[in-house]
């Protein structure tokens, strides 16, 4: 396997981890703390997910084979950050829910890397 398909594979792989832990956490976060909590923790899994598409669109840009401008780059935060400021002002969602739901890819990453050091084929 070439590093191109190693890193393709973990990326879908990591994409599919942060759907998952997202939707798992929406539940739980649903079964202990209510409907409101637990749409302000998806939508903050959702905004993850945006986040980590962009980034994988960038770099892809970045190496020559098309996606994203780095223009988007810099906007993506204040994209992100005014979607926050809309859920937590407007929505009335808490902002800790949020941020739960931002640190999705954070920890679907760190499922990666045990998955790699657990399934390592060297």
């Amino acid at each position: 396997m070439s590093h191109a398909e190693f890193y393709e594979r973990a990326l879908a792989r990591i994409f599919r981890f942060t759907i998952a832990v997202g939707l798992i956490g929406t539940i739980v976060t649903f079964a202990l703390h209510g409907p409101r909590v637990a749409a302000g923790f998806l939508l903050g899994s959702v905004l993850s997910a945006f986040n980590f598409y962009s980034l994988q669109r960038l770099v892809e840009s970045l190496d020559g084979s098309g996606g994203a401008s780095t223009g988007f780059f810099a906007v993506r935060y204040f994209l992100v950050g005014g979607v926050v400021y809309v859920i937590v002002k407007i929505l009335v969602v808490t902002l800790v829910a949020v941020l739960a739901g931002l640190s999705v890819s954070a920890a679907a990453v760190i499922i990666e890397i045990l998955y790699e050091l657990i399934y390592a084929r060297t």
